[in-house]
């Protein structure tokens, strides 16, 4: 049985507006069903632990999903997701896989955290595949393989596009844009057209474009573990 880490944000101020965010009920929601469905064992953690804050603007009707409907008449993945582990108390070694579910909230907490940083590392190090979908890609700005390099230097990623960003009107509000971080840091970025399904698998590496990305993001991590 696959041992899989999903890691949410604890983030909830969608910088200085006053509106709130965290991570996207879609991208938590798929991956979560693909790994259960499929047998997996499924941890969840967040650098807070506890309840993740759920971007509101993910519980509108209009991005309801299967999956999201699924989860809501779910006690038992309620229940999970509100009891979530401290990043600071799960281990690599613990793990066959991590995946990070986007939403705005990990481009202020995830993307500079120590511990994410450390588990990323130590993931890769292992030999072992990390997905990020969405704005969750963020996660991979400070992480360096063994070379000292980025770790998505020469890599194939996608993540959410600045097009995207500038659609839902926050290109002056997030710290980052993830797109632009992606090929500051030397990888090689691709992506479809705006709200396309994509993922890409390079190596231990695998990224979603946006949420409707989440679901083949997680077969594709699924794959990866054979």
């Amino acid at each position: 049985m696959a041992k899989i880490l999903m890691v949410l944000t604890s983030h909830d101020q969608l910088g200085n507006t006053g509106a709130k965010t965290g991570f996207w009920l879609e991208e938590f929601a798929a991956p979560y069903y693909v790994f259960k469905d499929a047998g997996a064992e499924v941890t969840l953690a967040s650098p807070k632990g506890g309840q993740p804050p759920l971007d509101p603007k993910s519980d509108d009707p209009g991005a309801q999903t299967d999956a999201t409907r699924r989860f809501k008449a779910d006690a038992a993945a309620q229940k999970a997701l509100a009891h979530t582990e401290r990043l600071a108390d799960v281990q690599a070694v613990d793990f066959d896989a991590v995946f990070y579910p986007g939403g705005h909230g990990p481009l202020w907490d995830l993307a500079e955290d120590a511990h994410s940083i450390a588990l990323i590392e130590a993931t890769l190090n292992a030999g072992k595949p990390v997905a990020a979908v969405c704005h969750a890609p963020a996660v991979l700005r400070h992480p360096k393989g063994k070379d000292g390099q980025s770790v998505v230097k020469g890599k194939n990623v996608t993540g959410f596009t600045n097009t995207e960003e500038a659609a839902v009107g926050l290109t002056n509000v997030v710290p980052f844009l993830v797109e632009d971080m992606l090929q500051a840091n030397g990888g090689h970025y691709a992506k479809l057209g705006d709200w396309q399904p994509y993922a890409i698998t390079d190596g231990l590496l695998i990224t979603g474009q946006n949420p409707a990305s989440s679901e083949p993001a997680a077969h594709a991590l699924l794959k990866k573990l054979g």
